[in-house]
């Protein structure tokens, strides 16, 4: 199995990476795909370029065998959309099963994606939920999905609704970015590495 794990990522940091992590172990996945979004549809536009986004994820990344960052949103023209992203990944790999991630927050707008229905042809889609997170009610159309066994995951490529509860560290990359603006050390949030990278770049102030 393989997972898909989008965001902006801006930028990076360690919520989002352990995270990845731990997901990647639960599941027993093959590797976890970040894939940086160029032009989100449901929030606003990133503030650092989609190049700056990616070097910082390739940056964090580069002796993570357990992560792959995939750039095919940011090669597309227009907003991005996980309909397409998906599309790309069955075509790349028609025989092993896609787990697509997705906050709980997230999930609440789920009906709101582009072809929403259709992602389920391509992909499980796996809840990431933390304690006393607030849920809206399954639609038929997600209880008809929905399973606790992880097995099912594995022996289908694609079509179901799990959810899973996780470590999630409450890091918010708003948080970062307003700290940085203010000129308050955000050391321990996320890498060295890539807060060397953002005052190298002068991102955020």
């Amino acid at each position: 199995m393989i997972g898909i794990f989008g965001g902006t990522f801006d930028p990076i940091h360690y919520g989002h990476l352990r995270s990845a992590l731990e997901l990647k172990e639960l599941f027993e996945l093959e590797h976890v795909r970040l894939i940086p979004c160029a032009q989100p549809v449901h929030r606003d536009l990133p503030t650092t370029s989609a190049l700056q986004r990616l070097e910082m994820l390739q940056l964090v990344t580069q002796n993570q065998n357990d992560f792959i960052v995939d750039a095919q949103e940011l090669q597309r023209e227009g907003g991005s959309y996980t309909f397409d992203t998906l599309i790309a990944l069955r075509s790349n790999y028609p025989d092993v099963p896609l787990l697509l991630f997705v906050g709980s927050d997230a999930f609440n707008n789920f009906t709101t994606w582009f072809r929403w229905q259709e992602l389920f042809d391509l992909a499980h889609v796996v809840v990431i939920t933390r304690p006393n997170a607030a849920l809206n009610s399954l639609n038929e159309f997600f209880k008809m999905r929905l399973t606790n066994d992880k097995q099912i995951l594995k022996n289908h490529l694609a079509g179901h609704l799990f959810f899973q509860q996780i470590t999630q560290l409450e890091i918010s990359a708003t948080a970062i970015r307003g700290m940085i603006a203010t000129r308050k050390n955000p050391r321990f949030l996320l890498p060295d590495a890539i807060i060397d990278y953002i005052y190298q770049h002068q991102l955020y102030f």
